[in-house]
């Protein structure tokens, strides 16, 4: 059965964002995805492996522990998967962190090939203060 992009980008949250299964990244990117980082200050992209995406998420872990993660909405539109969601996890110091995080998944072939993702910055230093 050949899954559609939401069904693929959904999946994708669901076993590799979330922190459960990240070595399971290849199974829904290709080698190189290009990944958009926009913020306020300055936009700038990186080029991504799943290797580079698991370990990123891995980061994450190590920092905030296992976070919960609440997808909020998935909307999408041909091949682009909007995604906004909602990570809750506790700092170093057992201080709870929210991020509120959106980003737009391009999927070609079965595999994300490219995202542009936008976080509240502002909002975790504040939190971490």
């Amino acid at each position: 059965m050949i899954k559609s992009e939401k069904e693929i980008v959904s999946e994708f949250f669901k076993i590799v964002r979330s922190g459960k299964e990240i070595e399971r990244a290849s199974e829904f990117m290709v080698d190189r995805v290009i990944a958009h980082q926009v913020q306020a200050e300055k936009e700038y992209s990186v080029t991504r492996s799943p290797q580079d995406y698991s370990d990123h998420v891995q980061e994450m872990l190590d920092e905030y522990g296992d976070f919960s993660l609440e997808i909020q909405e998935v909307l999408a539109d041909g091949a682009k998967v909007y995604v906004r969601w909602r990570q809750i996890g506790e700092n170093q110091k057992g201080k709870e962190i929210i991020e509120i995080a959106s980003a737009v998944y391009l999927v070609e072939n079965g595999k994300i090939v490219e995202y542009w993702i936008q976080i509240d910055r502002k909002g975790l230093e504040l939190q971490e203060g």
